[in-house]
């Protein structure tokens, strides 16, 4: 007699991704500071499938300047800025992903 299984039950439930509170110190204080600039308005925090994002908006009811997305488990941890749906940097560690907001001082003539 056969016996039926359900792979519900046997899956594993994918753990939740979330930022911790050294990581939302360095979002918002990157936030903050932009905020203070009159470059961004408003952000958001979600979490859609395995990743936790951040986003940053100019306005409310626009679509987000950039995002911030923390993805993986605790032993592979991986951050990418996005702008729209372009990557604009992938690295293991929160501080080199922000790395790309950096803005480089230059002498105009």
């Amino acid at each position: 007699m056969s016996q039926l299984y359900r792979f519900s039950e046997y899956r594993k439930t994918p753990r939740r991704v979330f930022f911790d509170r050294a990581e939302l110190n360095q979002l918002l204080s990157l936030y903050s500071r932009n905020v203070a600039c009159g470059e961004w308005r408003d952000y958001a925090i979600d979490q859609v499938g395995g990743s936790a994002i951040f986003s940053v908006f100019r306005h409310t009811h626009d679509a987000p300047l950039y995002a911030i997305a923390k993805q993986g488990d605790s032993r592979s941890t991986e951050y990418v800025v996005f702008s729209g749906r372009e990557k604009l940097k992938r690295a293991k560690s929160l501080g080199d992903a922000l790395k790309v907001f950096k803005k480089h001082i230059r002498v105009v003539s």
